[in-house]
């Protein structure tokens, strides 16, 4: 009865309920669909392991069961999100077409796992028309409406997404859509209610990984806030839940930097990146590194995010944005600009915005970066980053009382948003005249 309230109070509130997949993107895996054969592969085994093997025995001895190549494609996509290999793509791809080469009309399994494969390789739009066929086949599909919230959120169609969403809660409340009202609370500002759909996940939550899930974007939250205690006491309950889990582990670097624990923190930074190679957490350690002086590690850790992208985009995955971000803050404006425009013409969400904006700013086309700026700031959040960017871009038009309000708010929202450009913020508050 708890949990029944909670979700008819989050709809009736009229909160705008959209997908988890800004600071945090997933894809989410639907364990239910595949949870008979977790049990068939034994208990001794990984669950999603478990799964994969399972389904492709049965597949060597039944073939031409189109719903188990659905679900082992729809396996192989939160494989790779859980290992960073990107070739698990291409697997999940192969599993997928031949369910619906098996089954081509009313495949609304294959179809929902080829919009989990489109987000997960960044092709939202592709991701949302396959979202729209599978409702439009099994309506009653929560998993369906998640996949279609997550792509209508990257497309920026607010409204869209929160259609899909509520229709996601009534179906399943559950850690899926919780997650996904979290951000959207957290998107619109409203932190109250970002913090209260995660606990409700919390308490659904199955098992240990269900827990550390959970726990990482409460800690996540917590510090988007500057609120250390909160967000280390959040990592650490979900690392004793799931120890080594790389998202805890970060998290917890973050704190650990942010308190000037340096040493500990890189060791963290190093596990991650160890554990799940992804370009935007190359790009996070070096710049920690380059925060600390170390600016030869630094460039290690740089040079491998080509080397990384080059390997997803062979799998199919569209990563301009963090090109893009990347580009601006190392000195390669050109670069940043027509990877943020290609970012901007596939979607226009506040990420892109924002993205584009400081590309335009790193190339001195303030002019340009203002109004993007001001999308990506406007819809009620208070993302520390993007107000610094927009407070810089401010500054840089000469509206010095303006950029003083902006810069103060990042600092106050969160004083520890990044350790290499606070210390930016900073002096550049103070060169306008200080605090506001």
């Amino acid at each position: 009865m708890r949990t029944r309230t909670a979700v008819a109070s989050i709809v009736a509130g009229g909160l705008l309920l959209v997908a988890a997949a800004a600071a945090f993107y997933t894809v989410q895996f639907d364990k239910q669909a595949v949870a008979g054969q977790e049990q068939a592969a034994g208990p001794a085994v990984d669950p999603l392991v478990a799964a994969i093997t399972a389904a492709q025995q049965r597949l060597e001895q039944v073939p031409g069961d189109y719903t188990t190549w659905a679900q082992l494609g729809s396996a192989y996509v939160e494989r790779a999100r859980i290992t960073a290999d990107p070739t698990y793509y291409d697997k999940a791809d192969g599993a997928l077409q031949q369910s619906l080469t098996l089954h081509p009309d009313g495949n609304d399994t294959a179809l929902i796992g080829q919009g989990a494969l489109a987000n997960a390789r960044h092709d939202f739009a592709g991701a949302a028309a396959f979202g729209e066929q599978a409702v439009q086949l099994n309506p009653y599909s929560a998993t369906a409406w998640g996949v279609l919230t997550d792509a209508r959120t990257q497309l920026g169609d607010y409204p869209g997404a929160t259609d899909a969403l509520q229709r996601m809660l009534r179906l399943r409340p559950g850690i899926a859509s919780f997650t996904r009202a979290s951000y959207d609370a957290e998107l619109h500002g409203d932190l109250v209610n970002a913090r209260s759909a995660l606990e409700q996940a919390l308490e659904t939550a199955q098992g240990d990984s269900d827990e550390a899930y959970c726990r990482t974007y409460l800690g996540a939250l917590a510090f988007s806030t500057g609120d250390l205690d909160e967000a280390a006491a959040q990592y650490d309950a979900g690392l004793e839940a799931d120890p080594g889990e790389p998202t805890l582990l970060l998290g917890q670097a973050r704190v650990l930097a942010a308190r000037g624990k340096s040493d500990a923190a890189v060791e963290n930074f190093q596990s991650v990146v160890d554990e799940r190679p992804l370009p935007a957490y190359f790009v996070e350690f070096g710049e920690y590194l380059e925060s600390l002086g170390r600016d030869a590690e630094a460039q290690q850790q740089f040079a491998l995010v080509g080397t990384v992208q080059t390997l997803f985009a062979a799998s199919g995955v569209q990563d301009d944005l963090t090109t893009a971000q990347f580009a601006a803050d190392h000195g390669d404006p050109a670069a940043a600009v027509a990877a943020g425009e290609a970012e901007y013409g596939r979607r226009q969400n506040i990420d892109s915005q924002d993205a584009l904006a400081w590309a335009l700013h790193s190339a001195g086309r303030d002019a340009e970066a203002l109004p993007l700026a001001q999308q990506a700031t406007g819809i009620g959040g208070q993302n520390a980053l993007f107000l610094y960017h927009r407070g810089a871009i401010e500054a840089a038009l000469g509206m010095t009382g303006q950029a003083r309000t902006t810069l103060s708010t990042a600092l106050d929202t969160n004083p520890y948003f990044s350790p290499l450009h606070v210390p930016r913020a900073e002096e550049l508050l103070a060169s306008l005249g200080g605090r506001r």
